[in-house]
């Protein structure tokens, strides 16, 4: 059947591809340990600056495959699907550009992998679906609280309980994608992105991802101070002493 995820570095972006096309990039137990540690590469590797996480057409992932429910017996299963959260949260903990590439629907984990990314890029081909209730469960490994901190109360409502699905313009207009692109350009839009964020300071930006995830939850003095504290370190940096030396000349009319 081949690699469940491929990889591929393309000037310095890595993308991770889920591929289990014939069951809609299902993710089972295989292809869990491939995206853990096709993930946990990208994180500390110096010649990777962004990643992309998409699957092969015609999904980005049908979600957990069925056979992860042979285990029932609760315990077992708990510490399966606690294993399983441990991988979409690792998203959020790499400090650097981590974004999904919508290409088809995505459902179940497959949702919550796209929730976890700091951006969402749908192709026009794009849905995503909270049907977990057809099979007598709920949204787990963030598809709930994820889904509350992105979009607010109201909507998550609409989608966990309310039963519809969403294509890529709903998604599109209630925040949770960024913008929504032909599908045969989807991978051009994605780069184009990621040149945006690439002129980003990298340690700014990995501090910006973590005071972003901490302060979602806070009150609003607790945030200031978060924020506060993530600006004095970068202050401190030697990165920032070069771009505020770069931003003078730039002021003064020297150039770069």
């Amino acid at each position: 059947m081949g690699d469940p995820v491929l990889v591929a570095t393309d000037e310095g972006t890595r993308w991770i591809t889920l591929h289990r096309p014939d069951v809609r990039n299902a993710i089972d137990v295989e292809t869990q340990e491939a995206l853990a540690a096709a993930l946990a590469d990208a994180a500390v590797d110096g010649d990777v600056d962004a990643i992309v996480l998409t699957g092969t057409d015609p999904a980005f992932s049908a979600g957990g495959d069925l056979s992860r429910f042979d285990e029932t017996d609760h315990i077992p299963f708990r510490f399966a699907s606690h294993d399983l959260t441990q991988v979409v949260g690792l998203i959020e903990r790499i400090e650097k550009p981590v974004v999904a590439a919508l290409n088809g629907v995505a459902t179940g984990v497959g949702a919550q992998l796209a929730l976890a990314c700091d951006v969402r890029i749908a192709s026009e081909r794009a849905r995503l679906l909270w049907r977990e209730g057809h099979l007598g469960l709920l949204p787990a490994h963030g598809g709930i609280a994820r889904l509350v901190q992105l979009v607010g109360l109201a909507p998550a409502r609409d989608l966990v309980l309310g039963g519809y699905d969403l294509d890529a313009e709903r998604a599109h207009a209630i925040g949770l994608v960024s913008e929504v692109v032909a599908h045969d350009v989807l991978h051009d839009c994605v780069r184009d992105r990621l040149r945006l964020i690439a002129g980003r300071s990298p340690d700014a930006y990995a501090v910006a991802k973590r005071v972003l995830g901490t302060v979602a939850g806070l009150p609003l003095s607790t945030g200031l101070s978060v924020e506060t504290l993530g600006q004095s370190l970068l202050v401190g940096t030697d990165e920032f002493a070069e771009r505020l030396a770069r931003a003078r000349d730039r002021s003064a009319g020297r150039p770069d």
